[in-house]
């Protein structure tokens, strides 16, 4: 357990993996939002939120019984910043932050999220941490309740990367998991996935 959440983006409309809800597209045998759930609920967030849009119903009937909570994004065409907008808007009074997952990056480890967890409790003036792997920064982020003034002005398809570049208050965390880079924006990239 820590004061740190877990939310999961998965209300986007998909156009670039060719429609349907692509956080339902198999992937080894179970749905990739599965994969994700999975690693966040084996991980110390709590709680974990997923924020729906697009598809909702299917969405909520594959959380349904997974110990998760549900927020609705409305506004999901609008794009990535107004379903981070909603996650961190959902967060309890208890936490600090959340640890920002994405629907098509099925393959993030449990144990990166615990050490971006465990990152922030050693350095808790940072506002944000960011995995890195092989010298490049991923996903997922974690971000704490100091920047909601800046998310709350984030607009359009874009998530936080504009709020982490440049400050100094950015914290790297090293981690062993090269799924930190590994997405399935397309069919194709989600047929690589399954190969790996």
């Amino acid at each position: 357990m820590s004061d740190i959440a877990a939310i999961v983006l998965a209300a986007g409309l998909g156009s670039r993996f060719g429609g349907g809800a692509k956080p339902l597209a198999p992937l080894r045998g179970k749905p990739m939002l599965a994969h994700v759930l999975d690693a966040a609920k084996a991980s110390r967030a709590q709680p974990v939120i997923v924020v729906t849009g697009h598809d909702h119903n299917a969405l909520a009937a594959l959380c349904e019984g997974q110990g998760v909570s549900l927020v609705h994004n409305a506004d999901y065409r609008s794009g990535l910043a107004g379903s981070l907008k909603t996650g961190m808007r959902a967060l309890p009074a208890t936490c600090t932050g959340a640890l920002i997952l994405l629907a098509d990056m099925p393959l993030v480890r449990a144990a990166t999220l615990d050490a971006l967890i465990a990152a922030f409790e050693a350095d808790p003036d940072c506002t944000a941490l960011v995995p890195v792997c092989d010298g490049r920064r991923g996903n997922p982020v974690l971000l704490t309740r100091r920047l909601m003034p800046q998310i709350q002005m984030l607009e359009g398809d874009r998530g936080a990367g504009p709020l982490l570049r440049g400050s100094g208050e950015v914290l790297e965390v090293e981690v062993d998991d090269p799924g930190i880079h590994l997405d399935a924006d397309t069919r194709q990239a989600l047929d690589d996935l399954g190969k790996i």
